[in-house]
C-alpha cells in the first residue's frame, strides 16, 4: 500500500490565503516590529521580508498556527536586521550648517526662498528621480504608488490584478536599488 499523496494547494488558493493574512496580520504585525527598530522603514522593509518568505512558503497549508510562525519569523528578521550592516536609511543622512543639523528629507520638504537650499534640493530631487528612473517600470510603479500616493502593498497588488508577494518582491528590489543610490549621493555630498 502507497501512502497518501501530500495534499498540494492550487496557487488561487494560496494567493487567497496570502491575501487574508496580509489583511489579518499587517497592522498587527507593523505595531509588533516599529518600537524594536530606528525606523518606520526599516519596519516596513521587515515585514515585507516575512510576506515574501510566506509567500515563497510551497504549502502554506502545513503551517498549524499562522500567528505563531508570523511572529516567530517577524523576530528571527528583527534579530537579522539588527545582526546586518544596512545601507543607511534616508533619515539618516545628515548636514551640518553651522550649528544645525539637517537630515536628507527634512531639507527636501523645507519651504524657503534662499537659491543655495533650492539648488541643493533640486539635487536631491534629481538624484532620487534618476535613481527611480533606472528601475524597471513594474518596480518604479509599486515604490511610487506605496510611497507617494499611500497605496498599501495590498491595494496595489489589487489594482495590478497580481499577487501580494508579486507586489512585495518588487517594493524590495526597489527600496534597495534606491538605498543604492542615495547612499551614493550622501557620499558624494558629504566630500563636498
Amino acid at each position: 500500500m502507497r501512502p497518501p499523496e501530500p495534499f498540494t494547494m492550487s496557487k488561487k488558493e494560496k494567493e487567497h490565503i496570502i491575501s487574508h493574512t496580509v489583511s489579518k496580520y499587517g497592522e498587527k504585525l507593523m505595531t509588533f516590529i516599529k518600537p524594536k527598530v530606528r525606523s518606520s522603514e526599516d519596519a516596513e522593509d521587515i515585514l515585507q521580508e516575512v510576506w515574501f518568505q510566506l509567500s515563497n512558503l510551497t504549502n502554506i497549508s502545513d503551517i498549524v498556527n499562522i500567528s505563531s510562525w508570523l511572529f516567530s519569523v517577524t523576530r528571527n528578521k528583527i534579530t537579522d536586521n539588527y545582526r546586518k550592516k544596512k545601507t543607511k536609511n534616508l533619515e539618516d543622512y545628515s548636514f551640518e550648517d553651522d550649528s544645525e543639523t539637517f537630515i536628507i528629507k527634512d531639507i527636501l520638504l523645507i519651504d524657503s526662498a534662499s537659491p543655495e537650499l533650492k539648488l541643493f534640493q533640486d539635487d536631491i530631487w534629481q538624484a532620487l528621480l534618476n535613481a527611480l528612473d533606472e528601475l524597471p517600470e513594474k518596480q518604479r510603479k509599486v515604490y511610487v504608488e506605496n510611497e507617494f500616493n499611500n497605496k498599501t502593498l495590498q491595494q496595489i497588488a489589487d489594482d495590478e490584478g497580481e499577487n501580494v508577494k508579486t507586489i512585495i518582491s518588487r517594493k524590495t528590489y526597489a527600496i534597495r536599488h534606491l538605498r543604492l543610490k542615495l547612499n551614493l549621493l550622501y557620499q558624494d555630498l558629504n566630500n563636498d
